[in-house]
């Protein structure tokens, strides 16, 4: 697939970037709906969503170049800053966007295990929306396979496991809506999230092909996993 979306200004537009901006938006939608139907301000959904892409950008970078510091970084130090073309570790962003609600509730007063609840509601919608993004940029691709649905990627036919953990990412995001507005105890959304994606991304780092850095057998997301 071509990753290029299309060209403003005589520059490309890749569609990582594109997947990304429309996640943004996904997951600004998502909290203004719940708001809405819970009676609360909703100016709270952008300025929640400016600050957590802000510091999740940073984070899910940041752990991107430590993983990667073996291959190009040191021969091109100026690619660390090219989010648009990929290179961007989940569970990094995970971590410092966590950081971020832990501020943002004590800022709105909010209880925090409350605020978790509603905050992780939308993010199994936008991350199904990036590795849609991974799939067309050709990044985080599967394994070699014979299996009846490979793609074809340089040649080599891969599993799609870029859209294997956007489809499951997907069931997770109406499963978690449901739970939601279900909820008993504030907490229990984090906790199922945090559990059935733990577990999902440790089976399916097993179907990865891409270089990724390694520790008795592990990768950094199945060791953040098992974490």
């Amino acid at each position: 697939m071509n990753p290029v979306c299309f060209h403003l200004l005589g520059r490309p537009i890749y569609w990582y970037g594109v997947m990304f901006a429309l996640a943004f938006l996904a997951g600004v939608l998502n909290w203004h709906l719940i708001l809405r139907k819970e009676g609360r301000r909703t100016d709270l959904a952008a300025d929640l969503a400016f600050w957590l892409m802000l510091s999740g950008i940073i984070g899910a970078r940041l752990a991107y170049v430590f993983a990667n510091l073996h291959s190009y970084f040191p021969e091109n130090p100026t690619s660390v800053f090219r989010i648009d073309e990929g290179g961007l570790v989940f569970y990094g962003g995970l971590i410092t966007a966590g950081i971020t609600v832990f501020f943002m509730a004590r800022r709105y007063k909010q209880p925090l295990l409350k605020f978790l609840d509603f905050v992780i509601t939308a993010l199994p919608l936008g991350h199904a929306l990036g590795r849609v993004g991974c799939f067309i940029n050709g990044c985080c691709y599967g394994s070699k396979t014979n299996v009846p649905w490979a793609v074809v990627l340089d040649g080599v036919h891969r599993h799609p496991v870029q859209l294997y953990e956007a489809g499951i990412n997907l069931l997770i995001y109406v499963a978690l809506l449901v739970l939601y507005f279900k909820r008993k105890k504030d907490g229990l959304v984090l906790a199922c999230y945090l559990i059935v994606y733990s577990v999902t991304r440790f089976i399916l780092e097993f179907v990865r092909g891409d270089e990724r850095l390694c520790w008795l057998g592990l990768d950094f997301a199945q060791w953040v996993s098992v974490g």
